[in-house]
């Protein structure tokens, strides 16, 4: 009788200088690896986190950075990104399995950041010691096909930011027609940025 074995975790490491193509070089490497690993379903939300963190490394270091994707229990995906800089932006101080929704958004993170605490299932930090300078941010995303992720909570305690949310997970998990799952996907960024982010930003 033949067995099935369980699948294999895996991992691989893209090294990036600190240059203005690395974002677009790690949305490349990551859509490939996620298509070769048959996770596609989570491609979208994974290069724009990913993309988010290799741009803030960028900005606010002076060095390379280290982009490494690891699959863990079965088809949870974690990437990590590495950075010369010591310091963790406040949202990445804690996971969203410690956090507790909070009626405003923080203000201590930069705005493309915001969409990790909109759209991983979990994140966090690691800094290092005297032998290994700087951090590494990481977020995780289940499988939403394979593995049931926690319950989405917004950031903002928004009602319509949830609601947007749940459609956008049900047109991915209906796997409809690409352009309803991007005309989702633009609906819920489009209500964030405009409702939650653009208003703390007026300078009038």
């Amino acid at each position: 009788m033949a067995t099935v074995s369980p699948p294999q975790p895996w991992s691989y490491l893209l090294e990036l200088p600190r240059d203005a193509r690395a974002p677009g070089i790690a949305r490349v490497t990551l859509q490939a690896v996620l298509d070769s690993h048959a996770l596609s379903e989570i491609a979208e939300r994974a290069l724009l986190l990913t993309s988010e963190l290799v741009t803030n490394a960028h900005l606010h270091t002076e060095g390379p950075c280290s982009v490494r994707l690891h699959c863990r229990e079965g088809d949870r995906l974690r990437v990590n990104v590495w950075d010369t800089s010591p310091v963790v932006p406040g949202m990445f101080r804690r996971s969203r399995a410690r956090a507790t929704p909070e009626p405003a958004v923080h203000a201590e993170a930069g705005r493309g950041l915001r969409f990790v605490e909109l759209w991983a299932d979990d994140w966090g930090s690691h800094t290092y010691d005297r032998r290994r300078f700087g951090k590494t941010l990481w977020f995780e995303l289940a499988h939403p096909g394979k593995k049931t992720a926690p319950r989405w909570v917004s950031p903002a305690g928004c009602a319509d930011c949830v609601d947007l949310e749940g459609a956008r997970r049900k047109a991915v998990a209906e796997k409809r027609a690409p352009d309803e799952i991007q005309d989702a996907s633009i609906a819920i960024r489009s209500h964030f940025r405009d409702t939650h982010l653009l208003p703390q930003w007026d300078v009038r």
